[in-house]
């Protein structure tokens, strides 16, 4: 496919360059300038601006929040301006449910095709095609978009034809991540303050009864208290439980676990921890037992 992608950030240029190795035609715009040297001798092309990315088969998006998606979109010269009628915008970006829905809309009356594809993964997974795609649209839209799924990930998984159900799910899985994170760095603090190797601790959960990625992964930065360098960083973190707290306010749906990760998370960023891994919050529990580190 003829292709455009905005966003190379670490997510999405690891997801250009497995787009480019699978064959498809790549057109790439980053707002901050820099990142494409390492993809354009991959074989992608430079745009100098949104402009230049809109004029194939569809445009995928994978940006850090709202702002920059609404300015992407839907700002002077953005997508819903140059996108040719039939062409798709797949949002692959954490951003809210509120601004999927008004996207699908804008793309409507521009006669374009939208739909979201929120990814689950770390950086690593997105270097090796193994991220975890939740995807909602028309579903035409959803199957001509396959190839690039196939390229970017291990499996995709339609969740409904309304693409803000893909950005809910999306925010309900971090919002289960982060807890993960919080319940981790509690029972973290909890046995090593009585002198229990907290490496020893991980090694058991993972090998027993949370034989999970999730806790393999933040219980071993929690136990090593290795929360540089961010693979995802803290402050998309606090937004992303933001987010799903704001969802869950305009569905009238209590989150106490949401509203104790919001003030985990504005603590942190408060200490300065902006450049952080969002498993930091892990970190927490330790200080709040006297220990500097977990």
């Amino acid at each position: 496919m003829k292709l455009g992608f905005i966003g190379l950030g670490h997510m999405g240029a690891a997801m250009a360059a497995n787009l480019v190795r699978a064959g498809h035609e790549v057109s790439l715009f980053n707002r901050t300038p820099g990142r494409s040297v390492a993809l354009v001798e991959l074989g992608a092309h430079e745009a100098a601006d949104v402009a230049g990315v809109c004029d194939g088969d569809a445009v995928i998006t994978m940006l850090a929040d709202d702002d920059a998606a609404t300015a992407i979109a839907l700002g002077e010269g953005g997508l819903v301006t140059h996108l040719r009628k039939g062409a798709i915008h797949l949002s692959m970006s954490t951003i809210s449910v509120a601004l999927s829905k008004r996207l699908a809309r804008a793309h409507a009356l521009a006669e374009q095709r939208y739909a979201a594809a929120p990814v689950f993964g770390r950086p690593d997974m997105a270097a090796a095609a193994k991220l975890f795609i939740v995807c909602a649209g028309d579903p035409a839209t959803l199957d001509a978009c396959a190839p690039l799924f196939g390229a970017i990930g291990q499996k995709a998984f339609p969740i409904g034809s309304e693409p803000s159900a893909a950005n809910l799910v999306k925010l309900s899985g971090n919002f289960l991540i982060a807890s993960t994170i919080e319940a981790l760095g509690e029972a973290v603090a909890l046995i090593g303050k009585a002198g229990i190797d907290p490496r020893a601790y991980i090694e058991f959960l993972t090998s027993t009864v949370f034989n999970l990625p999730a806790y393999k992964i933040y219980g071993g930065l929690i136990a090593e208290g290795k929360f540089e360098p961010a693979g995802f960083a803290a402050p998309l973190g606090f937004k992303d439980i933001r987010l799903a707290l704001a969802a869950a306010e305009g569905l009238r749906v209590p989150m106490p676990l949401g509203s104790l990760l919001h003030d985990r998370f504005l603590r942190l960023l408060a200490q300065g921890g902006e450049r952080l891994d969002w498993s930091a919050i892990g970190g927490l529990a330790a200080q709040d037992a006297g220990r500097v580190n977990a």
